[in-house]
């Protein structure tokens, strides 16, 4: 299996769909690789696209507060990435043929970075992983099964809560808490 630094060679000379020639910079991740902990987004926003770096703006720090407040971590200590490396034009979702010729840097991070527990962070990235139409609302407040002994803990995406307030950044906590119950089995 490649190492993370030759699948992130790979991503950054990727140009399999359009959005190769309109990114500024493949988002390929952030974080530790060994800590058993990791959360996958959808796509990079503006920010993230000019820094090269998943969840680096408000959303980003949102969910950096809140992984530091209900778990005890640092942005440094557990791992991020997104499902598809280059951000959508407006930032709009990402469409299932980018989706299809991203999947497979998603899949080798994940077997190389070995994780215990996934969080998912909103549609794109629960839908992706658990093979699923469900939305989130759905599926989040419980944990479910995935390959080579990893569960995944879906929660709404950091940008619903600032859209949304109170009510999502709840749930969002609870799910965190369910996150760190995972790990600590």
């Amino acid at each position: 299996m490649p190492t993370l630094a030759l699948v992130e060679a790979d991503a950054k000379a990727c140009v399999a769909c359009p959005l190769a020639a309109t990114r500024t910079q493949v988002v390929f991740a952030r974080g530790d690789g060994s800590s058993g902990l990791m959360f996958v987004g959808e796509a990079p926003g503006r920010d993230e696209d000019l820094q090269g770096a998943p969840f680096v703006g408000r959303s980003g720090q949102l969910l950096d507060r809140l992984v530091a407040e209900e778990l005890g971590l640092a942005r440094d200590e557990y791992y991020v990435a997104n499902v598809v490396k280059c951000r959508p034009p407006g930032n709009r979702d990402p469409l299932p043929e980018e989706i299809a010729a991203c999947h497979h840097f998603l899949d080798a991070q994940i077997g190389e970075v070995a994780p215990r527990v996934i969080v998912t962070l909103g549609n794109f990235a629960t839908r992706y992983l658990l093979a699923t139409t469900e939305g989130i609302t759905r599926l989040r407040g419980r944990s479910y099964p995935y390959r080579d002994g990893i569960e995944i803990v879906p929660t709404f995406h950091p940008s619903a809560a600032l859209r949304s307030g109170g009510a999502v950044v709840a749930d969002m906590r609870a799910d965190l808490i369910r996150a760190k119950r995972a790990l600590a089995r």
